[in-house]
C-alpha cells in the first residue's frame, strides 16, 4: 500500500509540476497553434513566371543595317553554290526556318548576282559570307544566330510584324522555279549583242554594218531577275 501511495503521488507530481520539461514540452506541442509560416507555405499560390526582357528581345536590340528595300520586309542573303558544303547547308537550314513562319521573304542569291554580294559587303562593312538575315532594317545574324533565336523561342517574336505570305507553303514560281533569275532574252545568256553601227565616211557600209557589244540588260552571268517573284 505504501508503495502504491508513493507511486500515485509521483504521478500526480509529474502531471501538475510545471518544472517538468518533458511533460511541459509535450503539452506545449499539443496546444500551440499552427505556425503562420507553415500555414502560408501550405496554401501558397503557385508563382507566376516573370519573363526576363533579355530573354525576349525586340528588333530594336539589334544593329540597324538596312539593305535596299528592306525597311519593312525580311531580306535573306543566300547562295545556291554547293562548293562550300557548310555554307550551302547553313543557307538551306535558315531558309527552312524562315519558310516555316509563312512570311514574305526576299531572297538575294550572291552567287547568281555579284551585285547582291557587293551590296551585302557594303552593308556589313567587310567580306562576309551568307547566310545573313535582315528583318525590317535590322541585322539579326547568320545561321548560328538564327538557329539560336529559334531554339529559345525568340525568332517568332522578331517576325511578328512581317507580312504573311498568305499561308502558302513551298510555293514554286512557275516562271523561274524559285531560282529568282531567268536567262536574258536579249542575249540568250551570252552577255553579247549585235548592233548596227553608224555609217562611217572612212569605211564602206558593208564592211562596217554590225558590231558586238556587251549586253546591258543582264548581269555578269547573263541572267535577269524574275519579274514574277522578285
Amino acid at each position: 500500500m505504501k508503495a502504491m501511495q508513493q507511486g500515485r503521488r509521483f504521478l500526480k507530481k509529474l502531471k501538475f509540476n510545471p518544472t517538468n520539461t518533458k511533460i511541459k514540452g509535450l503539452v506545449f506541442h499539443l496546444n500551440v497553434p499552427e505556425s503562420p509560416y507553415v500555414k502560408d507555405r501550405k496554401h501558397k499560390e503557385p508563382e507566376t513566371d516573370i519573363l526576363d526582357p533579355e530573354e525576349h528581345p525586340s528588333l530594336s536590340d539589334f544593329e540597324e543595317k538596312c539593305p535596299p528595300g528592306g525597311e519593312n520586309s525580311v531580306i535573306f542573303y543566300t547562295t545556291s553554290l554547293r562548293g562550300i558544303r557548310k555554307t550551302f547547308e547553313d543557307c538551306s537550314n535558315v531558309r527552312f526556318l524562315l519558310n516555316s513562319f509563312k512570311i514574305k521573304i526576299q531572297e538575294r542569291d550572291v552567287s547568281m548576282d555579284m551585285g547582291y554580294r557587293e551590296e551585302l559587303w557594303e552593308i556589313l562593312g567587310g567580306r562576309v559570307i551568307p547566310p545573313k538575315v535582315f528583318v525590317k532594317g535590322r541585322c539579326i545574324g547568320g545561321a548560328d544566330e538564327i538557329i539560336g533565336l529559334h531554339e529559345r523561342g525568340e525568332l517568332k517574336k522578331l517576325l511578328e510584324e512581317v507580312p504573311s505570305n498568305g499561308g502558302i507553303v513551298n510555293n514554286v514560281c512557275n516562271s523561274c522555279a524559285n531560282l529568282r533569275f531567268l536567262i536574258c532574252t536579249s542575249c540568250n545568256g551570252s552577255r553579247k549583242v549585235y548592233e548596227e553601227k553608224d555609217d562611217d565616211h572612212h569605211h564602206h557600209k558593208e564592211d562596217n554594218e554590225f558590231c558586238i557589244k556587251k549586253c546591258n540588260d543582264c548581269n555578269e552571268n547573263g541572267l535577269v531577275k524574275c519579274p514574277f517573284c522578285c
